[in-house]
This record gives structure tokens, C-alpha cells and sequence, in this order.
């Protein structure tokens, strides 16, 4: 009896596997992953030195993996087992209630040389120069994570970071102000970065610091261009039982208007570019509602007549946080050192802004230098 119960499972696995494989070959193949967020591998092409030098059988090893059939459910369910098993951690996501947190943020590296490069660009600009590092998520709500994975919190990291900061760089403190309004709606559940309603919050002491009054919050209209938004570590935990965030968009109908926005590539092309893509939040990368695609350098000009130029240096924390200020200066221009491939003097002339504001989270900041900053 035995013996024929082991042959019926050993069919059914021959069976079970077969299928998959023929499903896998000849199933419609994605060009890219919705829930990851990212292209899926292309069917590697056949030569006599990759197939010497084993490249081959590893791209096409990574094609099956990406194409294998039915991977989103198999991925989805085997996240599911693992956060049951393994402390509700997805890799490296912790799952706790419908919030998901970075647990490799206490693994970070230093932030010194991303210090180095601030204090070089200081040293070099004529202007006032502000630093505004910001916690993700993990650094805001860090206390429901087990004590054993919070070894080193952002709270520190951005504190050293902050000590090597020389005297001429004007600090913001933006980690005491989100964590004392940690209650309210100022991260996405399944995303590391600030709501837009954070990025209002932080705003409001920025833009006193930059020597402004903060338009009052009830001046706003704010729409939920999307509820259908899965963030970065959604898509690093695929757990399915996260509900998604909403993107929203704070508009003023009487204050001050934007005339142009325009973005340049690493070549120098100039594109037309838009404050709010609500195209982009119908598509798969819904954060590129605000700014569009991303581009090195985005140049904003509006109807403020004071004449006040303002530089933004900064990552996608700066991307909800930039349309707030296009109320306070007659031309913003903002400067992503993640998507450029040449220094931000080929770009522009720093000196031409009265003031510069470094605007980046602490997980950026701990990558190492910001080499196109720094004077060459």
C-alpha cells in the first residue's frame, strides 16, 4: 500500500512540475513586474562565449525565475509563509499590523562621506546652505519593531551625520517634529518615504528657516489622485494582506502659479515637464506622479515676482516636497545627484541661488559620498 502511495506522489510531482515547465515556456511572457515594480529578465541570446563562460545558464536561470508560471502567487504566498515562520519578517521587511518596516535600516553604513561631500559644497558656495535629513518610516516607527532589530536607530544615524556637519551648514531637525506627529498620517504603510501630508508638516518649519511664512494648511485643496499605491517595501515583502496608500496632490487655487517646468537629461535635452503627472498614477510607477520620470536637474518658474531663487538638492523625499515651496520663490531649480552622471556645475552655476536646501533621507545619506556635489 505503501509502495503505491509513494508511486502516486512521485507521478504527481512529475506531473505537477511538467506542467509548470510547459506553462512557464509558453505562457505570455511580462515585459515588467506590477508588483515588484521593476523589468523582468529578457530571454538571453545564445552565442559561443556565453555559453563558454556560463553566463548563459545564469541569465537563462534568471529568466526562468522571473517567468515562472504563476510567480506572483507563488512569491505572494511564499512571503506569507515566511513572515508566519520567521517573525513576520518578509525579506527584510517587518510586518506589523498593516504598516511594513525596513528591518536593514540598522545595518546602514556610515554617513560621514556624505557629510564630506555637503561640507565640500558649502565650502565652494556663496550662499546659505541648509541640511534637512529626514528618517524613512523605520526611523519614525522603529518602536514596533523587536528590540533585537533595532540595534542602531535612525535617530543616531542621523545624529552622527549630523556631527559632521561643519558649522556653516544650517541643520533642520526633522526627526523631532515627524516622531512627535507619529500618529497622524505622515508615512505610507507600505512605503518607506513621507506622505505628502509629512512633507506639508516638515515644510511648514523649513520654509520659516528659509525666511518665509508657511501658507496655512487650510489654503489647500487636496485631491486622492490614486488609493491604489504599493510602495518599496511592499514590493520587497510582496505581503498581500497590506492595503494600499493614497497619493495626494495639495493644490492652491489663489496663490502663486507655476509658468514653466522643465527637466534636462545627462545629454542637455530640455523636456516640458509637470508638477503632478496624474498620468504616471495610472501606470506602474505611480509615485512619478510628482515630477514625472526622473531626471537629474528639474528647473520650476512661477508667477512670484520677489526674484528669489531657490536650490534644491535632494532624493525622492524632495520629489512631494518641492511643489509646496513654488509659493515662496520666483524659480526653484532641483538637483537629483542619484540621476546624474556629471557634476552640478555642468549643469548650472550654484553661486546664482541665494540659497541651497539638502533635502535627503538618512538611508541615502548612508550610501556613501555625493560625488557631483563636491567642487572638481
Amino acid at each position: 500500500m505503501s509502495n503505491i502511495v509513494n508511486k502516486i506522489t512521485a507521478l504527481s510531482a512529475v506531473v505537477f512540475i511538467g506542467a509548470v515547465s510547459v506553462l512557464t515556456v509558453f505562457l505570455p511572457k511580462q515585459s515588467q513586474s506590477q508588483d515588484e515594480g521593476r523589468e523582468l529578465a529578457k530571454f538571453p541570446k545564445i552565442s559561443m562565449s556565453a555559453l563558454a563562460d556560463g553566463s548563459f545558464t545564469e541569465s537563462l536561470s534568471t529568466w526562468c525565475a522571473d517567468h515562472f508560471a504563476g510567480r506572483s502567487g507563488w512569491t505572494s504566498a511564499g512571503a506569507a509563509l515566511n513572515s508566519r515562520i520567521c517573525e513576520n519578517v518578509s525579506n527584510g521587511i517587518y510586518i506589523t499590523g498593516e504598516r511594513l518596516l525596513d528591518t536593514d535600516a540598522a545595518k546602514r553604513g556610515s554617513s560621514s562621506a556624505a557629510a564630506d561631500s555637503v561640507n565640500d559644497f558649502a565650502e565652494n558656495y556663496s550662499g546659505a546652505v541648509y541640511m534637512a535629513a529626514v528618517p524613512t518610516a523605520t526611523g519614525v516607527y522603529g518602536n514596533l519593531l523587536p528590540e533585537h532589530l533595532r540595534s542602531d536607530t535612525e535617530k543616531a544615524q542621523i545624529s552622527r551625520f549630523c556631527d559632521h556637519i561643519s558649522t556653516g551648514v544650517r541643520r533642520i531637525d526633522t526627526y523631532t517634529l515627524l516622531k512627535t506627529l507619529s500618529d497622524q498620517n505622515i508615512y505610507y504603510n507600505t512605503d518607506s518615504r513621507w506622505t505628502c501630508y509629512g512633507a506639508y508638516c516638515v515644510y511648514r518649519t523649513v520654509i520659516q528657516k528659509l525666511g518665509f511664512i508657511p501658507i496655512s494648511y487650510g489654503r489647500y485643496s487636496i485631491s486622492h489622485v490614486t488609493d491604489e499605491y504599493l510602495g518599496d517595501l511592499y514590493r520587497r515583502a510582496m505581503c498581500k494582506r497590506c492595503r494600499s496608500d493614497i497619493l495626494d496632490v495639495y493644490t492652491i487655487s489663489d496663490g502663486a502659479e507655476v509658468t514653466e517646468c522643465t527637466g534636462m537629461d545627462n545629454q542637455g535635452i530640455v523636456t516640458e515637464k509637470q508638477l503632478f503627472d496624474r498620468e504616471a498614477a495610472k501606470g506602474q510607477e505611480k509615485y512619478q506622479l510628482y515630477l514625472g520620470e526622473p531626471l537629474p536637474l528639474i528647473r520650476i518658474s512661477t508667477t512670484v515676482s520677489n526674484e528669489r531663487k531657490l536650490l534644491v538638492i535632494g532624493d525622492s523625499f524632495a520629489d512631494c516636497f518641492i511643489p509646496f515651496l513654488t509659493q515662496h520663490y520666483s524659480e526653484i531649480v532641483y538637483f537629483r545627484p542619484k540621476y546624474a552622471a556629471r557634476q552640478l556645475t555642468s549643469f548650472l552655476d550654484p553661486d546664482d541661488y541665494e540659497q541651497t536646501l539638502l533635502l535627503m533621507g538618512i538611508d541615502t545619506l548612508s550610501e556613501g559620498s555625493i560625488p557631483t556635489i563636491e567642487k572638481r
